[in-house]
């Protein structure tokens, strides 16, 4: 990937002066026989990623604790062989590494900025997840053509814009599965109502990665009700 022009304006880092996070051992646990793909995903992060400006500079030394793991508690949030919409996929937190850790899924990549879904499918051939799709559109332009088990996104909006964009895309008895800080719960309260009118028919806080992150994983599950209701 490294000969591919870059998309980004002003200085950037020299790829040899970046600092390369180190692997941390409950990685291996986590990723298994996956773990050099999800190590390359994250170095492609703390390089390309960066000097793409898709990563932030400073994020880079913590992409495993803040990012990559912090994802990848995500995947245990959904059934085996679901179809997977990551809205606003941005550098592929969390749709890479969900289809790194859970080959089974089947993730679709949604991301409407050129240089985003450039490296995502850069990313998608060098690593050879033929899991993943990569759609350049905005969720509202995805709505009618498509629908999923579950639609997830990290950091993209408020969970009642976040609905709008996100529950078009959701199966009848599918789930928008929205990954939030610890504030979620006051968050779901404040939207509940518009995202009930929205098409949201029963809401849970979830929190995953417990037993090996240090700030577990928090989602709001907004489910769509049964098919037919």
């Amino acid at each position: 990937m490294s000969d591919v022009s870059r998309e980004t304006s002003g200085v950037q880092p020299e790829l040899d002066a970046l600092v390369l996070p180190a692997t941390p051992t409950v990685a291996a646990t986590v990723f298994g026989d996956r773990l050099a793909l999800a190590q390359e995903f994250t170095r492609l992060l703390a390089t390309e990623g960066v000097t793409r400006g898709l990563i932030g500079p400073r994020e880079a030394p913590r992409l495993w604790e803040r990012h990559v793991l912090n994802c990848a508690a995500l995947t245990d949030a959904f059934a085996r062989g679901a179809t997977v919409a990551d809205i606003g996929s941005g550098a592929g937190l969390p749709g890479i590494v969900l289809a790194l850790r859970r080959p089974d899924l089947k993730v679709t990549l949604i991301e409407p900025l050129l240089r985003r879904t450039t490296f995502l499918s850069e990313v998608v051939e060098h690593l050879g997840l033929d899991n993943v799709e990569v759609v350049r559109a905005r969720a509202e332009e995805v709505h009618g053509t498509r629908t999923f088990d579950a639609v997830t996104s990290r950091a993209v909006a408020a969970l009642d814009k976040l609905a709008r964009w996100s529950l078009p895309l959701v199966r009848p008895g599918g789930d928008m599965v929205a990954m939030k800080g610890s504030s979620a719960p006051e968050e779901l309260a404040r939207h509940k109502e518009s995202v009930h009118r929205l098409g949201g028919r029963s809401f849970v806080v979830e929190r995953y990665g417990e037993d090996w992150l240090d700030q577990p994983t928090t989602v709001i599950r907004v489910s769509t009700g049964s098919k037919g209701v």
